[in-house]
């Protein structure tokens, strides 16, 4: 890979590193970029695309729109101005973003606040204590998913029993389709730490996707209860187009990192929206206003814990200048 020496140049591979650290749905990293001149171009992937689980490439281009606020994050922090073009191209629906350099602009300190976090950003699938998510916190993030162009519903706890119906929906089609088994199983063993992959023992008020070869822990009965705390959020958009894929990325990423920032931990439960018949569950929660493109569950973590961390791709593979 080229490397630029100016300081623009050199402003846009700082920035493009961070976005690379971004999370993405089993850890695919699905995403290009390249440094072009003053301009940063985000393109999809396909070949990390999950064909079963994902056909429409819905997911890969949320992906793909974290890692593009992951990369506005570090500019805005380093204070750098840029204009984000979407779709800027209908010959090549596969760019996704350009970021075009536009100046200097004063650090953002809250950028700067959401940046020392990514470092520190990890997907938790482990048991959250029963300390309670203080409401301030879901309302600073419902903010940020606003600011990003979403918007964040907070689940209710009258809604956690249509939660795990969804979740159900969402079990049956993985244990049922051999395909969306084996697609699963192809890219855990190749992309997450087995740490990140355990179930772990315990019955969850809304059950997680089983990743290893041990089922669900919730199907068990007399079990203690885990996650009594848990809160869960879900990143609406208002169409369900492209655009607004990577303006759930956006949400998404927003969320995530303003969480960590805060001192929670999450865990992302894509499996909700990925299964027709569970997203649909979820929509109809909604009252049919606006799309489900996330699920997130935050708690707070045991202090005396550190969540593994997923490996990145090779720099190379996902990122050259022209």
């Amino acid at each position: 890979m080229a490397v630029r020496t100016d300081a623009v140049g050199r402003l846009l591979t700082q920035a493009v590193l961070t976005a690379l650290e971004a999370p993405s749905v089993l850890n695919t990293q699905p995403w290009h970029w390249r440094i072009d001149g003053d301009a940063a171009q985000l393109s999809a992937d396909r070949t990390r695309q999950l064909r079963v689980i994902d056909p429409d490439g819905r997911l890969l281009t949320l992906c793909c729109g974290s890692s593009l606020h992951h990369a506005r994050v570090a500019l805005a922090a380093d204070g750098v101005a840029v204009a984000v073009s979407y779709l800027p191209d209908e010959a090549d629906p596969d760019l996704l973003a350009v970021l075009q350099y536009h100046g200097s602009a004063e650090p953002s300190t809250a950028a700067q606040r959401l940046r020392a976090a990514i470092g520190r950003r990890r997907s938790d699938r482990r048991p959250f204590t029963d300390e309670p998510v203080p409401d301030a916190v879901v309302a600073r993030l419902a903010r940020a998913a606003a600011d990003a162009g979403a918007n964040l519903h907070v689940a209710r706890p009258q809604d956690r029993s249509t939660l795990a119906v969804a979740a159900g929906h969402a079990a049956n089609v993985e244990r049922s389709d051999p395909a969306y088994r084996a697609e699963i199983a192809t890219w855990v063993r190749g992309g997450l730490p087995a740490e990140v992959a355990a179930q772990s023992s315990g019955v969850r008020p809304v059950s997680l996707r089983a990743l290893d070869d041990e089922p669900d822990a919730s199907i068990y009965s007399g079990q203690r209860v885990t996650d009594r705390n848990a809160r869960y959020v879900i990143v609406v958009t208002d169409g369900d187009s492209p655009r607004d894929w990577l303006t759930a990325g956006e949400a998404y990423s927003a969320v995530v990192l303003g969480a960590i920032a805060d001192g929670l931990a999450f865990s992302p439960m894509s499996d909700l929206v990925e299964v027709v018949a569970a997203r649909t569950t979820l929509r109809r929660m909604l009252g049919d206003v606006g799309w489900p493109a996330m699920v997130v569950r935050l708690g707070v973590a045991a202090a005396s814990r550190g969540a593994p961390r997923s490996p990145l791709r090779p720099t190379a593979d996902v990122m050259d200048v022209a």
